[in-house]
């Protein structure tokens, strides 16, 4: 998993990312592609790392993305069925910020 390093950062906040995104999340109703509960995380099936984030048939590939909610994401990333806080959640760049 590449680590949030201004690299990373930047990517995120990207014009490609943002229309990748907002692209690929429609095609699959919104839903995780796991257990088709509202989804919430993009992920990269192959994660990116500093070798590949410039390669575009990783990152903006419709092929190596998913739509996963909260506790799939965590369980496939951090091997984690469930959330242990419920205070706290991930936002949509992987960070973790208070839950409202």
């Amino acid at each position: 998993m590449l680590q949030h390093t201004e690299i990373a950062k930047k990517f995120y906040k990207s014009k490609a990312w943002r229309l990748c995104r907002e692209s690929y999340i429609p095609t699959v109703y919104g839903l995780c592609e796991h257990c088709e509960e509202p989804g919430y995380i993009l992920d990269h099936i192959e994660e990116i790392n500093i070798n590949n984030i410039i390669d575009p048939n990783i990152t903006l590939n419709h092929d190596n993305l998913q739509f996963l909610c909260t506790s799939c994401h965590n369980k496939k990333t951090f091997g984690s069925t469930e959330v242990t806080r419920d205070d706290v959640m991930f936002d949509s760049n992987g960070n973790l910020i208070p839950k409202k």
